[in-house]
């Protein structure tokens, strides 16, 4: 679904291209129908705010809201694992299901970066990328309850999300990661204090550590099997090769 190519691109650094393509991101938005009623209407207030503004005021708002704090990181596995040595299995994990349907990531960004996360989803069969959207649903909870807070409309983007993963997020566990430090982007001290935060978990067990880790990455090599009834594709060495564009939203191959 194109739909996920969309939202991929209003996750990434705006840039001329994105605000270029104002009329065919909400096309394809009204079209599929995936996402509908006031998340539909916040996206398409979303995209023509980038479209309007001044690209550098767009810019600068996506860094103090995205790259400067912890709490809103688009990276998924740093609320999974913060920087404890598990993160770097995860990733590796995380690139093996990406390679196994053909997509190969751009070396300028991590395999957990959402925007290439949900680009990846866009090569699915619908219900395999909205499963695949619904796992980190307590993240995207947070996420959208912090912009909210902030007044940004990029929170609708996060409800965008949770209407497409279609399940009610833990309550116990969205709490948990909103007890993280949440600090002011111009607050330098505080930031740094928040990037040296203890891990955050999310998933099934995660409420009791000894329970163990039902962690993303594990949750995501399901996806390499296929669907009931559905073979997994062979590979092919004529298939095109996904990468990861930033603001392209052609159907994959």
């Amino acid at each position: 679904m194109k739909t996920f190519k969309v939202l991929s691109a209003l996750l990434a650094y705006p840039t001329d291209e994105l605000v270029a393509a104002r009329s065919e991101l909400i096309s394809v938005l009204e079209d599929e129908g995936l996402v509908t009623g006031d998340p539909l209407e916040g996206l398409e207030a979303l995209i023509d705010e980038i479209a309007h503004d001044d690209l550098f005021e767009a810019q600068e708002r996506y860094i103090q809201l995205f790259d400067r704090t912890r709490a809103l990181s688009l990276h998924l596995f740093e609320h999974v694992h913060g920087e404890s040595r598990d993160r770097g299995q995860a990733m590796v994990d995380l690139i093996r299901v990406y390679e196994d349907h053909g997509f190969t990531p751009t070396i300028k960004e991590l395999p957990d970066f959402t925007p290439l996360f949900l680009e990846y989803a866009s090569l699915l069969p619908l219900n395999e990328a909205v499963a695949l959207v619904a796992q980190p649903a307590h993240v995207f909870a947070a996420i959208r309850e912090r912009l909210v807070k902030r007044g940004s409309s990029y929170a609708a983007l996060f409800s965008a999300l949770g209407q497409i993963g279609a399940v009610k997020p833990d309550s116990e566990l969205v709490a948990k990661l909103m007890k993280e430090p949440d600090p002011e982007p111009d607050d330098l001290e505080a930031l740094d204090a928040a990037w040296q935060e203890e891990e955050v978990l999310f998933g099934p067990g995660a409420a009791a550590a000894d329970c163990g880790i039902d962690s993303l990455a594990a949750k995501l090599r399901q996806v390499r099997r296929p669907a009931p009834g559905m073979p997994l594709p062979a590979a092919d060495a004529n298939k095109p090769v996904i990468t990861h564009s930033g603001t392209t939203i052609q159907q994959g191959a």
